[in-house]
């Protein structure tokens, strides 16, 4: 498997600038083998990481289950 570490504010800021998402990003990064995606803050500390899948049918999974998982605890918030 392989890693790759991300700037998050860098990585952030670029989806804003583009006007695209993350998972837009995350699906071009797919070819069939799993990644770790390491997000980093500035100072090179892991803020949280995410397993790409192999196929964009996981890619779509997790897409669904973050936005269910986010949507709750926005709800939660309220």
């Amino acid at each position: 498997m392989k890693n790759i570490q991300i700037k998050a504010s860098s990585f952030f800021e670029l989806l804003k600038a583009k006007d695209t998402s993350m998972w837009e990003i995350f699906a071009q990064m797919i070819d069939g083998e799993e990644k770790e995606i390491i997000f980093l803050d500035e100072e090179e500390k892991v803020l949280f990481n995410y397993f790409l899948p192999d196929n964009l049918e996981k890619l779509e999974q997790d897409r669904k289950t973050f936005a269910e998982q986010y949507t709750q605890k926005l709800s939660g918030m309220n």
